[in-house]
């Protein structure tokens, strides 16, 4: 549901992948934003009218994106075609970040556009420090991507999940992503990646921007 840029460029991404798409959107000037050559269903309405679902082939849907630049239309849609149609794969753009973990806690996946912009951009202007890369349905549980101080370099990543609490999901080694081994060792310029609680985040970023403690 959108066919704004966001929407356009994930309908087409789709359809490049081979899925079947369908794209809602309730002004039909905003299908101009898809390629000639895009062969989809293009539905002129709102994306959380029953009928309008059920035109774009909500019934014999595996997942549902609800991307226009309305908060209220996306998350009225994405729990309409949750609730009443039954389709499991539903997420959500959601503009305002305290909406976004609201909507998160009653199990509905969103992406929260200006608390991910403005992590990027912090990241940035302030390159040792924490970003937010996914959190889970219930907004407890988050990966993201640390900072990890040079001190810790050589070190063993376990090394980093002992003092921080937190587990390395992987690393990205200049553009490769890793998954640790039991003997994996932090080189230099490796981008970390954790799992861990959302309410932990404070520490653990605190504990792994600093180097580490000199050994006994």
């Amino acid at each position: 549901m959108g066919c704004g840029r966001v929407g356009a460029t994930l309908a087409q991404s789709l359809e490049s992948r081979g899925h079947s798409v369908a794209v809602i959107d309730q002004n039909p000037d905003a299908f101009r934003r898809l390629d000639a050559g895009f062969s989809g269903n293009k539905v002129t309405g709102l994306g959380f009218d029953r009928d309008t679902l059920r035109t774009a082939g909500i019934d014999d849907t595996y997942a549902f994106a609800a991307v226009s630049d309305g908060d209220n239309s996306n998350i009225l849609a994405a729990r309409v075609v949750r609730e009443t149609f039954g389709v499991e794969n539903v997420v959500a753009r959601i503009y305002d970040p305290h909406r976004a973990e609201i909507y998160q806690r009653l199990g509905i996946p969103t992406v929260a556009t200006v608390r991910w912009t403005a992590d990027q951009v912090l990241r940035r202007m302030l390159p040792m420090g924490m970003t937010d890369e996914h959190r889970d349905a219930s907004g407890k549980i988050q990966l993201a991507q640390v900072d990890v101080h040079p001190g810790w370099v050589g070190r063993p990543l376990r090394a980093l999940e002992t003092v921080s609490g937190a587990r390395v999901a992987y690393v990205t080694r200049y553009g490769d992503g890793l998954l640790p081994a039991p003997g994996s060792v932090l080189q230099e310029n490796d981008v970390v990646h954790l799992l861990l609680n959302v309410a932990d985040a404070p520490a653990v970023e605190r504990v792994l921007t600093a180097p580490p403690a000199v050994d006994a």
